[in-house]
């Protein structure tokens, strides 16, 4: 099931895939002429990576 609320500055931790157990950032949100959301990731130190929205999931921040 894919997160079809994500926007741009959430922050999100990576669960599935190649870069399972990273988190930061969220930008450049596109959706493939298949239908999968595509997000790029920016980590705190500066590091970018893309991934399928479905890896992800949206962190809480604490209260």
């Amino acid at each position: 099931m894919e997160i079809t609320n994500l926007k741009d500055g959430d922050n999100a931790v990576v669960v599935k895939g190649t870069h399972k157990g990273k988190r930061g950032k969220v930008s450049d949100i596109n959706t493939s002429k298949t239908g999968h959301i595509t997000i790029t990731v920016e980590q705190d130190n500066g590091v970018k990576f893309k991934t399928l929205g479905r890896n992800v999931v949206l962190e809480t921040p604490a209260k």
